[in-house]
């Protein structure tokens, strides 16, 4: 076979988003609504301002393959933030997956939701099988070295949270259940409050003053009712416009 010197770089040669989709009919299970809500909610409140909103790419159950020598092999997290890469891919499109031999970006932080089938694997627990892909654990912690790693049973209410030390997971004391991670200038913790219609504990992100990044329903709540109090300062009552 004809070699090219020098060898074309991953990017050129091996497979794209476009050839590695996420979407999988048997894959087996679906996620519950938990699984649906809580990376909606880490979603809308992630607003790093270190980064343009355009430096910024979330995703939640979308493939991440993460080795070119084993193109096919694949993690799935239950919620990603990768920073300092384009929002869409090569700008100009939604992904399809994540393929880090393309993009030139590791995930910064990764959020995994402990279910009682994937407890094991999420907290690094079961040893690699001979001849197959690498643990989760793995993965996160020697192959893409993801900075944060953060695991959350809603079962338990119980946070813990991994940071990257050297070449290995120190699992954080934490006082409280916060965890701020200074490069963002973000923060992540449990707000008990609404969500969906849901009264519960959620996983959400806060800013420097240790406020709850809103969420856009919530602003148009917050707008709303600061109209409200100024029409009422001027002898109006809203309620009967």
């Amino acid at each position: 076979m004809y070699q090219i010197d020098p060898p074309l770089p991953p990017k050129e040669v091996l497979p794209t988003m476009y050839d590695l989709k996420s979407e999988d009919p048997e894959e087996p299970g679906l996620p519950d609504e938990f699984h649906i809500y809580q990376p909606q909610l880490l979603r809308e409140t992630f607003r790093p301002p270190t980064y343009s909103p355009d430096e910024v790419f979330v995703a939640s159950n979308l493939n991440l393959y993460y080795d070119s020598r084993h193109p096919l092999w694949y993690k799935r997290p239950d919620w990603y933030a990768v920073v300092g890469v384009s929002r869409l891919y090569e700008g100009k499109d939604l992904r399809l997956s994540y393929v880090v031999w393309q993009e030139g970006v590791n995930p910064f932080v990764v959020v995994e939701l402990l279910s009682p089938g994937t407890e094991k694997e999420d907290l690094g627990q079961n040893l690699r099988v001979v001849d197959q892909p690498p643990t989760k654990w793995q993965v996160y912690e020697q192959i893409l070295r993801v900075p944060y790693y953060i695991v959350f049973d809603r079962y338990t209410d119980t946070l813990r949270a991994f940071i990257l030390q050297a070449d290995r997971y120190t699992e954080v004391n934490l006082a409280e259940p916060r965890l701020w991670m200074p490069t963002l200038e973000l923060g992540l913790g449990l707000w008990q409050g609404i969500y969906q219609g849901i009264d519960r504990l959620w996983l959400r992100w806060y800013d420097a003053n240790g406020n709850w990044i809103p969420t856009s329903a919530e602003q148009e709540r917050q707008r709303a009712e600061r109209l409200a109090a100024k029409l009422r300062e001027l002898g109006i009552n809203p309620d009967q416009l």
